[in-house]
């Protein structure tokens, strides 16, 4: 710590809006700059990714890591069992294809109503944008419609003394809120964008 103190030179501050945000912010640089005094973050974040696959016939999974392969990832998310069960519920609400594809008949995930069918028919390539155009909006952040059918379901378990239904419910509740959390920060679409920054002092704009 002493050596690293010894070498700054100047150094700036973000202002960001939660914790959450000033760790994946930090992340995001650590790995722009690899700076020589940060070690552990420099090759990975050690969190996981939500990844919407770029197929024919697309999956969401968790993954460690982002890849230029066409796929949506977001994330990183520092809570890994909250990551996993948003997951799960995204499959069971929005499914994709959770199956391992063409099997000439009708996976248990589609009997559940978890996947849409890859695994004995054709499902239209329409039909996969819809729902991954719900996903995405529902990983941005845009999340109140689903929570306010959670929070009735939940109230409504309580209601009837199904109390170990309500306190699962309420779980899934709080695993989205963490996951889903809007961050103005990071990105990781590879997205080309240009920036424009100002700074005001005394009156003078530089």
């Amino acid at each position: 710590t002493a050596r690293l103190v010894s070498e700054i030179a100047d150094f700036e501050f973000i202002v960001t809006s939660t914790d959450k945000e000033a760790f994946l912010l930090e992340i995001t640089l650590i790995q722009k700059h690899q700076p020589y005094f940060n070690i552990k973050l420099k090759k990975g974040t050690g969190y996981p990714y939500i990844k919407i696959t770029n197929e024919r016939d697309p999956q969401i999974l968790i993954v460690s890591d982002v890849r230029k392969d066409g796929g949506y990832y977001f994330g990183p998310y520092p809570n890994v069992y909250a990551a996993q069960e948003t997951v799960n519920f995204i499959q069971k609400v929005y499914p994709l294809r959770r199956c391992h594809g063409f099997q000439k008949r009708p996976c248990l995930y589609y009997h559940m109503g978890q996947c849409l069918g890859a695994c004995f028919k054709t499902v239209p390539v329409a039909e996969y944008d819809a729902q991954i155009k719900r996903i995405k909006s529902f990983l941005n952040g845009h999340v109140e419609t689903v929570k306010k059918q959670l929070t009735k379901r939940m109230d409504q378990a309580a209601a009837d003394l199904e109390f170990e239904r309500a306190a699962e419910l309420r779980d899934q509740l709080n695993y989205i809120e963490m996951t889903v959390e809007k961050q103005k920060i990071i990105s990781n679409d590879n997205t080309p964008r240009d920036l424009f920054n100002f700074y005001l002092d005394k009156g003078w704009l530089s």
